[in-house]
């Protein structure tokens, strides 16, 4: 299966009519063979570009393959977004002309300028920031949590995507000296840790079995961990596929939640800590059940929850009474990559997609907006997140 054949007709004839309009804007203002000739140049680079993607198939294909397929959608997409910015405000100037008076110069240039400087944030979140790790602090406060708990500090990743890095470990790295210099006592990782196969994940292992914490790793699935987003030949080969990963993770010291749990005590008192497996809102699957996790959410002790879709917890556990989970911790919504002053094109998708929420009753929620990247190969703002949570008892 490939790129659906509509999206790419859609950028097609979008990067023509984008391309024809710059073509008399150039005529218009005059400017000489030089930008022509760059404009063709450039033109015809992303066409080519594009056409190759059209018979890149992504499901099938190789891990190679579809970091490819990545970059030269990330490239025409990088052109063509900047491009259009310039003819938004090219168009907007002229529309003093349609009442007899001369074009509003001034909004074509910041225009030009506008497109530029999206152009370069573009390939800055790609070159650079993708690369940079945030560490956010946040305190928790839980209503009856354990006294021995208060001060408990849980460090939280997630989306991975490791095979976005190909067979390059030095960012994942410097990821775990990141988290392992916060000295957490436990740290947790919400999902996502491939792209589409167990195979990625085979040159970061030794890598990530570094991690280490007092308290131990734990780990639920993503809806990328199933191998869903690949077309196989046989069930058996995605039941392999996802076995693999299993021993894989646990061969690095992890401790995997599939709709399980485990108490974690300290002396006399005890917390759980749940995971569940894909919870997801259409189109992403469902395997997780809350119920065989933890057989008794009502009870009073102290629950902290692992869900890879924060869209589980705003459909049944926020202001759900017999789902008395005190923390819910998700990841998946990377801020869509995309974060400029809090505000991310997220927020269209998913209600909660970045930080802390409460629905005033007892249940809270942090989303990770994860450390690596899918679909584009950057981080346009959106910076990797690394959380270290403590929890304070509520008095």
């Amino acid at each position: 299966m490939r790129l659906p054949l509509l999206i790419v007709t859609i950028l097609f004839f979008a990067g023509i009519a984008t391309d024809t309009y710059i073509y008399y804007a150039l005529k218009r203002y005059r400017l000489g063979k030089i930008p022509f000739i760059v404009h063709y140049s450039v033109s015809a680079i992303c066409a080519i570009l594009l056409i190759n993607i059209m018979f890149m198939p992504v499901r099938t294909g190789s891990d190679t393959m579809l970091r490819a397929v990545m970059w030269m959608l990330y490239t025409y997409l990088s052109v063509y977004t900047s491009k259009l910015i310039f003819v938004l405000f090219d168009a907007l100037s002229l529309v003093p002309v349609k009442f007899g008076k001369k074009q509003y110069r001034p909004l074509s240039i910041s225009g030009a300028v506008l497109g530029s400087l999206w152009f370069i944030a573009m390939w800055w979140g790609a070159l650079f920031n993708r690369f940079n790790i945030n560490v956010e602090k946040v305190d928790v406060k839980i209503e009856g949590l354990p006294p021995a708990f208060d001060g408990f500090t849980i460090a939280q990743i997630s989306d991975l995507h490791v095979g976005t890095y190909g067979n390059d470990t030095a960012f994942i790295s410097k990821l775990v000296d990141e988290i392992n210099g916060l000295h957490p006592d436990m740290i947790v990782f919400t999902g996502d840790i491939v792209n589409r196969k167990a195979g990625e994940l085979t040159p970061f292992t030794s890598v990530l079995s570094r991690l280490n914490a007092p308290y131990g790793v734990y780990a639920i699935l993503g809806n990328h961990d199933y191998g869903d987003y690949v077309d196989w030949p046989e069930e058996q080969m995605k039941k392999d596929n996802l076995d693999s990963l299993l021993s894989q993770i646990k061969s690095m010291g992890w401790k995997m939640l599939n709709n399980s749990h485990e108490l974690v005590g300290i002396g006399n008192d005890t917390i759980a800590i749940v995971g569940v497996e894909n919870v997801g809102d259409p189109p992403f699957h469902t395997y997780g059940d809350l119920a065989k996790a933890y057989p008794t959410p009502s009870d009073k002790r102290t629950k902290i929850l692992l869900s890879h879709n924060p869209a589980h917890w705003h459909n049944d556990i926020s202001g759900n009474k017999t789902n008395n989970y005190a923390l819910t911790l998700s990841g998946h919504t990377h801020a869509m990559q995309m974060e400029f002053l809090s505000i991310s094109p997220a927020t269209f998708r998913y209600e909660e997609w970045g930080g802390l929420y409460s629905d005033g009753s007892g249940h809270q929620l942090y989303v990770n907006i994860g450390t690596g990247t899918v679909g584009i190969p950057a981080r346009i703002g959106a910076t990797p997140e690394v959380t270290l949570i403590t929890l304070r008892h509520q008095h």
